[in-house]
């Protein structure tokens, strides 16, 4: 291990804690609300929220104290918030409330993040294994033939959605050789795991990235930096469970294990 390599792991992990307990941080999501086109109360929220094709939409008065980003005042009648997958996407606020209109299959929600969470006022920290240079890995990126498939995986909420895969990595940990099915993120890749160590010493899944493939495919799987996903921190998170095959059989013990708290 190069002193190189053990700093910016430390450094990589103490923007991990930094990034999650920011006051909009993941720690401090207290509600995903799923709307529909009738207006209906959202739990601790002025105003009337619906959903419509273009996004969701909110009517309040002045007096409820609710702004749009880069608006000149409080909302004043009904306006549209566009959804998090749309380029011009809004967010409103409420005091210290950030809202954030969503958009997933089609359904839109609602998520509320409060700087005051419990989950964010107590939180202590991220449980890691130490850094070990052995759990990073060279590996070799394939595309499918088909630009993207779409394998339906459950979700952290209890609902089977499809999950967007582009290709497969292959590597070789203590001689043996495994596969795991990706996703491209821009030009990185993206992948869900699980392993032996899921749901006992670590989360029941990991996050992982992997650098930019080369022209060869070539790229590198560093097992030091899988991450926790967004809902280990917050249950109202909706995050994809490991797609067929990327459930492996031996312990990774390297990376993110468990969200501490006071």
């Amino acid at each position: 291990m190069t002193a190189t390599a053990a700093e910016d792991w430390k450094h990589w992990c103490d923007g991990r804690a930094a990034s999650v307990s920011a006051p909009h941080g993941q720690l401090a999501l207290t509600g995903t609300h799923w709307l529909g086109l009738e207006p209906v109360e959202v739990p601790g929220l002025p105003g009337r929220w619906r959903a419509d094709a273009e996004g969701v939409r909110v009517r309040a008065v002045a007096a409820d104290g609710i702004t749009v980003d880069g608006a000149d005042g409080p909302v004043d009648g009904e306006v549209l918030l566009r959804p998090d997958t749309d380029p011009a996407a809004d967010t409103a606020t409420l005091g210290e409330l950030l809202l954030v209109p969503i958009e997933r299959e089609g359904e839109l929600a609602l998520r509320v993040f409060d700087p005051s969470s419990p989950g964010r006022t107590g939180f202590a920290g991220i449980a890691a294994y130490p850094y070990a240079p052995e759990w990073a890995v060279p590996a070799v990126y394939t595309p499918f033939e088909e630009e993207e498939r779409s394998v339906l995986v459950a979700n952290a909420d209890g609902k089977d959605r499809p999950l967007a895969v582009t290709g497969t990595i292959e590597f070789t940990v203590a001689g043996e050789h495994r596969t795991l099915t990706v996703s491209r993120a821009g030009q990185r890749l993206t992948g869900v795991i699980a392993d032996a160590t899921s749901g006992i010493d670590t989360y029941r899944f990991r996050f992982i990235t992997l650098p930019a493939p080369d022209g060869d495919g070539r790229t590198v799987l560093d097992f030091n930096r899988a991450y926790l996903p967004p809902c280990a921190f917050a249950d109202h998170f909706i995050c994809p469970f490991p797609p067929p095959g990327n459930r492996l059989d031996f312990a990774v013990e390297a990376g993110e294990k468990q969200v501490l708290s006071r």
